[in-house]
């Protein structure tokens, strides 16, 4: 499996944690911006200190914004390379277009402006992960350059091999029964669905 492709299960595990609480919690389980999403439904049900145990099994929670900007130009330079690039057939390869930058890109600076920069890193790591999946077909030449920065990025999400990936796995599992009973908190509280 390629490594973007292990970033892309490895993050995408980690932030469906966050759609089983918008889901009881009955509100939309967006995708780009779930982490702020499950930030405000956590606010609205006393359980914000939830939110950081969210982010931390992100890798995120100790990031500040500094890094986050960082990470955020060094996606998009990555996003313009691949567009630019793009030519072979990909699933998310409509994500790496000029009408999907708004989403891919402006949409996590304005995460960024907002004061939730963790909440942005989520879809920065998802939009980096499809950038090199693209790279790595179609401009192969510019693939060390890109994974400087790639791994910077891994490395700040503590998902920088393998065997970092498969112990997430394993935090990720582990920590589900705990999304379960937040999840629960939030279903007995809900009027709309105790009636």
């Amino acid at each position: 499996m390629q490594l973007h492709d292990q970033v892309t299960v490895t993050v995408f595990a980690a932030g469906v944690t966050t759609h089983v609480l918008l889901v009881a919690g009955l509100r939309n389980p967006t995708v780009r911006r779930r982490y702020a999403a499950v930030r405000q439904l956590l606010v609205d049900y006393y359980r914000l200190d939830f939110h950081e145990r969210l982010l931390a099994l992100l890798g995120c929670a100790d990031m500040d914004r500094q890094q986050v900007e960082h990470h955020l130009d060094a996606v998009t330079e990555a996003f313009d390379a691949a567009k630019a690039a793009f030519k072979t057939p990909y699933r998310f390869g409509s994500d790496i277009a000029d009408a999907a930058r708004p989403i891919s890109i402006d949409g996590s600076r304005e995460l960024v402006e907002q004061g939730l920069h963790r909440e942005a890193v989520f879809w920065i790591a998802a939009t980096f992960s499809r950038c090199r999946a693209i790279i790595a077909v179609d401009a192969p030449d510019l693939l060390p350059r890109v994974d400087v920065s790639y791994a910077a990025l891994l490395a700040d999400l503590g998902i920088s091999s393998f065997e970092d990936h498969r112990r997430r796995g394993n935090e990720i599992e582990a920590f589900l029964p705990q999304v379960r009973q937040v999840a629960e908190e939030i279903l007995s509280l809900n009027p709309e669905i105790r009636d």
